[in-house]
């Protein structure tokens, strides 16, 4: 019978076996040590009762593990089932470890979604711009902004300008 702690030989035999990367590697010895806080004695010296027992311990993790997200902890319960699937495929006869092809991970597209047209950040080339500096109590301002300016403008300069008072 197999304990618990076993898995952490296994993965690190299948991590230098190219079977899992290194850092799925390390995310499944994370869910490993969360998983082992909650076992039983029993479960700790079973794989297989840890395996049946899972979603119990997995109650467990969730009551000590308020800090963290639901997803995260359905996260690392996945992680912990599929070592436990890997281990009693693999890793209870070491020799099948070479037949066994690793699933590769198939990056997604990114979505094609048109950007919405961005902005102009300055005045086309040949506009008129008045530049103005003004000195201030506590510095000075440089402002550039078209000869013509409307009204609806002139309120958000005015808006800014207003936010930005500390009387």
């Amino acid at each position: 019978m197999d304990n618990f702690k076993t898995l952490y030989s296994f993965l690190e035999f299948s991590k230098n076996n190219k079977k899992y990367t290194e850092p799925v590697a390390n995310n499944i010895k994370s869910a490993l040590k969360i998983f082992e806080k909650e076992l039983t004695e029993e479960e700790a010296d079973s794989i297989d009762l840890a395996q049946q027992n899972i979603e119990e311990i997995f109650l467990g993790v969730v009551g000590h593990n308020k800090q963290k997200s639901i997803a995260s902890l359905n996260a690392y319960k996945a992680r912990v089932i599929r070592v436990m699937q890997d281990y009693q495929k693999y890793g209870k006869n070491p020799s099948k470890i070479q037949t066994w092809e690793p699933k590769e991970r198939k990056s997604t597209p990114l979505l094609n979604v048109k950007d919405k047209k961005d902005k102009d950040l300055s005045l086309p080339i040949n506009t008129l711009v008045n530049k103005l500096e003004l000195p201030l109590k506590n510095g000075v301002i440089q402002i550039s902004m078209p000869t013509e300016i409307s009204q609806t403008d002139a309120q958000k300069i005015k808006g800014i300008i207003d936010a930005l008072t500390q009387d």
